[in-house]
C-alpha cells in the first residue's frame, strides 16, 4: 500500500483491474486502518475516473451477497451524500411517495457519514430491523411495495470501511458506490450527485448497462432536486437545466432544507412529510423528487403530471400507510 499510496500522491491512476483488487485487499483486512484512510481521501483531491469507479463496483458486486429482486421492475432513489448540505432525509421520504403511489422501491442505504442522519439512522430510529435474507425482503416489498436493504448486510467491504468513513466524516468515493452496487438489482434509478462532473460519469455508466435512469443536482450543489435554485436533470435521452419555476414550484432557501442535529430531529422531519404536516418547502421538495423518480415508470407523462401523482401520494395519506405498514412488517420479522 505505501507504493501505491506515493503513486497516486504523483497523480498517477488505477486501472480497473487494479482498483478492483485494491478494493479486494481492503475487504481481505490487508490494509492498516490509516492506510484506507489516505487511500479514500486521494480520490476526493483529484477526483475518480471512469476506470476507477468501474473497478471498485466490480469489486463491491464480486464480494456482494446475491439478492436479485429485478423481477419487480423497481426503482432505487438515492443520493451519494457528500454535499455537505446536512438536509433532512429527502430520498427516504420520497422513495416512500413513489411507493405510495403504487410504483414498487428497492432502496439501497446506509449509516450517515457525513450528515446528521442517513436512511438507515431515520428507518431504525422508528423500529426497523434490516433484512437480509431474501424470503423476508420478498414478503415485506409484496407487502407494502417497498424495500430497504442496508449496504453493510450485503456488503462486506462496506462494513470494513464504514467505521473509517465516521471518523474521517468527509465524502470519499464510498458515496459514489451505492447507488451502482444495490443488491436487488433494481431496473430503475433516480440518483442525486453533488456534482456535474459526477454526473456525467454515472450517465456514461448508466448508458452502457441499458438502465431506466434520471441524475438530479441542484447547481449549488445539492445532491438532489434542493428548489434552491437551477437544477440539472440527466436521463436516457437527454439533459435539461431548468429553474423552480419550471416545475411550478417556489424557490426555497438552504435554511428550509436543514436536516438538525440529532437523528430525532432529522426524523421529526422525515415523519411530518408523510403525515402532510410539513413545511411547503419540505413537502415540494420530496414530491420534486418523487415525481422525477415515477418519470423513469411513465415515460409518457409531462412531469406536471408526475408532480401530481406524488402530491397525492402526500396528502391522500397513501405515503404514510406504506411507510406504516413498511416499519410493522420489517420490525416483525
Amino acid at each position: 500500500m505505501k507504493e501505491l499510496l506515493y503513486s497516486l500522491y504523483n497523480h498517477n491512476t488505477l486501472s480497473r483491474d487494479e482498483a478492483c483488487d485494491i478494493l479486494l485487499n481492503i475487504g481481505r483486512q490487508k490494509y492498516d486502518p490509516f492506510q484506507i484512510a489516505s487511500f479514500m481521501t486521494v480520490f476526493q483531491m483529484r477526483g475518480i475516473t471512469l476506470d476507477e469507479l468501474g473497478g471498485f463496483r466490480d469489486a463491491l458486486l464480486q464480494t456482494c451477497t446475491s439478492l436479485d429482486l429485478s423481477e419487480y421492475g423497481a426503482v432505487d432513489i438515492v443520493g451519494t451524500g457528500g454535499d455537505n448540505k446536512n438536509t433532512f432525509n429527502i430520498s427516504t421520504a420520497a422513495s416512500f411517495v413513489v411507493a405510495g403511489a403504487g410504483y414498487p422501491v428497492i432502496k439501497h442505504g446506509n449509516y450517515a457519514a457525513t450528515s446528521v442522519s442517513g436512511a438507515s439512522n431515520v428507518l431504525e430510529y422508528h423500529g426497523v430491523k434490516f433484512a437480509k435474507d431474501k424470503d423476508s425482503i420478498k414478503r415485506i416489498i409484496d407487502g407494502c411495495g417497498f424495500a430497504y436493504l442496508h449496504a453493510p448486510l450485503f456488503h462486506p467491504i462496506m462494513k470494513e470501511v464504514a467505521p473509517i468513513r465516521k471518523a474521517l466524516a468527509v465524502r470519499t468515493f464510498f458515496n459514489m458506490m451505492g447507488p451502482l452496487v444495490n443488491p436487488g438489482l433494481p431496473k430503475r434509478q433516480l440518483l442525486g450527485v453533488y456534482n456535474l462532473k459526477m454526473g456525467r460519469l454515472y450517465n456514461y455508466l448508466f448508458q452502457q448497462d441499458g438502465s431506466d435512469y434520471c441524475i438530479v443536482h441542484s447547481l449549488d450543489g445539492y445532491d438532489e432536486i434542493s428548489l434552491t435554485g437551477e437544477f440539472k436533470v440527466f436521463n436516457n435521452t437527454h439533459e435539461q437545466i431548468l429553474k423552480t419555476t419550471d416545475v411550478g414550484m417556489v424557490q426555497n432557501k438552504e435554511s428550509d432544507l436543514y436536516g438538525g442535529e440529532t437523528i430525532k430531529e432529522a426524523a421529526g422531519m422525515f415523519d411530518s412529510v408523510l403525515e402532510d404536516r410539513s413545511t411547503q418547502a419540505r413537502k415540494n421538495t420530496v414530491i420534486i423528487n418523487a415525481a422525477y423518480a415515477i418519470k423513469t415508470f411513465e415515460k409518457d407523462k409531462s412531469i406536471d403530471e408526475c408532480i401530481e401523482i406524488a402530491r397525492d401520494s402526500i396528502e391522500s395519506k397513501k405515503a404514510f400507510n406504506v411507510f406504516r405498514k413498511f416499519v410493522y412488517l420489517s420490525s416483525n420479522l
